[in-house]
């Protein structure tokens, strides 16, 4: 892990890049795994993929988060991304593979009601994507407007959101 990590930071290959997050994101489903990569820094460089221009790096890395982020220490150090994750969402392409691995990982973020508040300023958008997405879109928009919904101090946020 820590060799994938520092592959990661060290090469501008995005094919590299992108071999390197699917193999972290996949060592991530073993909770072992998912504190080494956190001890390791990996969570930051990984982050550090979201600005990658390279569509697939994107989503991998998205997805690589998503995975890490079932981990409550890991959303600790996830949730300072949240609004990253939020505008990335907000500028992928509509229905794209980028949107939907970032929709995800917010939707595993949401799931209780500690990070809501940095998801605010992204509701006008998924309300955007519920009603022009495809429904692979607008289930998981769904899914983290369900989330959000369960906390009452969202309720006005959600109820006032201009779309």
């Amino acid at each position: 892990l820590q060799k994938l990590i520092h592959l990661l930071q060290a090469t501008d290959d995005p094919l590299i890049q992108e071999q390197a997050l699917i193999t972290l994101s996949n060592s991530a489903a073993f909770s072992v795994n998912q504190d080494i990569i956190r001890n390791l820094d990996g969570l930051s460089v990984i982050e550090e993929m979201l600005s990658n221009c390279t569509p697939k790096v994107k989503e991998k890395a998205l997805n690589a988060l998503n995975n890490l982020s079932m981990n409550i220490k890991n959303q600790e150090e996830i949730q300072v991304f949240i609004t990253q994750v939020c505008r990335t969402v907000e500028s992928a392409p509509l229905n794209s593979d980028v949107q939907l691995a970032g929709l995800r990982l917010l939707t595993n973020m949401s799931v209780t009601s500690d990070y809501h508040q940095k998801m605010i300023n992204s509701i006008p958008c998924f309300l955007h994507l519920l009603s022009e997405g495809t429904e692979r879109t607008q289930i998981q928009v769904l899914k983290v407007l369900v989330n959000l919904s369960v906390n009452p101090a969202m309720t006005r946020h959600l109820l006032i959101a201009q779309v």
